[in-house]
């Protein structure tokens, strides 16, 4: 479906706007002015989802620096949300803060940064959702907030495959993507992780604890997420205690688990697990340029499956490599090379914009 921009225009001395297009109709609201460091809002819109049917959704999205600056998308992984960083208006910690941030590498007083909550990540969507179905989301969301393209999309994981999705999907609509750690396919490994990960909460949930399944389940994604190398280093030999044998780990692991539990819905967290084994898309249908960054040690994403990315793709294409010892959770710990990488990639965007 075309999410082409509509050219009504908003009324400023409203707080709640009908927005409507050749898409579906919209419904936005903000929580603060159009040139504050930080907004927040929701906009309600129809979709057609690829495995679910036409849907009425709400997208949940922030956005921080003005209006006037060159727009970037910022996407991470299935528990990501559109918090990146605390600012003066939302002081709570952020998914992103490293990165995001005055002198960072994504600077909202340089860009204009939007992000959104996953459609479905509130629990409330109990349906198969494709990876497409959230770049067709953004694409609307892009539409509410009258931002015809974007300069960048920058995308983390499950966000990497969004990124490809919309490039693919909307062409126009964006000069580069960012694709770190996510590709084009869901690899038949990973998927298997995930498969078990879901079981997990499917076994809870027939004991009448959910909370416990999902809390297993994070914690065996945490495993695949890291590597051998970093849990040699942290952790020592098993131990017994009160009669059985705990491992150093153990504990680590339960707070992973626990945590993850308190801030996340079991229909959440399975739906969108299921949406990353759905990512298919090709590679020869996106030709803008990409940076693609790989990490050697990420279990879930093989080297060899950016190199095939690489390969396939169609516009100015860079991959940049990394050895960690965080495996697929690179991203979130090597602060210094990821904004070396997106240094590089925005100022070579914004060059090729100039």
């Amino acid at each position: 479906m075309s999410f082409a921009p509509s050219t009504a225009a908003f009324d400023r001395a409203d707080s709640f706007v009908s927005y409507s297009s050749a898409a579906a109709p919209v419904a936005f609201e903000r929580t603060a002015s159009a040139r504050a460091a930080a907004t927040r809002g929701e906009v309600r819109i129809e979709l057609e989802l690829r495995y679910s049917g036409r849907r009425a959704l709400t997208l949940r999205y922030e956005t921080q620096g003005d209006a006037s600056l060159p727009a970037l998308f910022v996407a991470g992984g299935i528990s990501a949300h559109k918090h990146l960083a605390p600012s003066r208006e939302f002081g709570e910690q952020g998914w992103w803060e490293c990165q995001v941030g005055a002198g960072r590498s994504l600077d909202p007083t340089r860009y204009h940064l939007v992000s959104f909550d996953w459609i479905g990540a509130d629990g409330s969507l109990d349906i198969v959702l494709d990876p497409a179905d959230q770049a067709d989301a953004i694409a609307a969301l892009l539409d509410a907030l009258r931002i015809e393209r974007l300069q960048a999309f920058v995308g983390y994981s499950y966000g990497a495959m969004v990124g490809l999705q919309f490039a693919s999907r909307h062409p126009t609509r964006v000069g580069e993507l960012v694709s770190i750690s996510g590709t084009h396919r869901a690899h038949p490994y990973a998927a298997a992780w995930r498969a078990l990960q879901r079981r997990a909460v499917a076994l809870g949930a027939l004991q009448c604890d959910e909370s416990q399944g999902l809390a297993l389940a994070r914690e065996l994604a945490v495993l695949s997420y890291r590597t051998p190398e970093e849990f040699a280093e942290r952790f020592g030999a098993a131990q017994v205690v009160d009669g059985r044998v705990r491992v150093a780990a153990e504990d680590y692991l339960d707070h992973c688990g626990n945590k993850y539990v308190a801030r996340t819905p079991p229909t959440a967290f399975l739906r969108l697990s299921e949406s990353i084994d759905l990512q298919q898309v090709d590679p020869a249908s996106v030709r803008i340029p990409v940076t693609v960054v790989a990490v050697t040690e990420d279990r879930l994403i093989p080297l060899g499956e950016s190199y095939d990315l690489i390969e396939r793709l169609r516009g100015e294409t860079r991959l940049r490599v990394l050895r960690s010892i965080y495996g697929h959770d690179a991203c979130l710990k090597e602060q210094s090379q990821i904004d070396t990488i997106l240094r590089e990639a925005l100022a070579d965007c914004t060059s090729v914009a100039a």
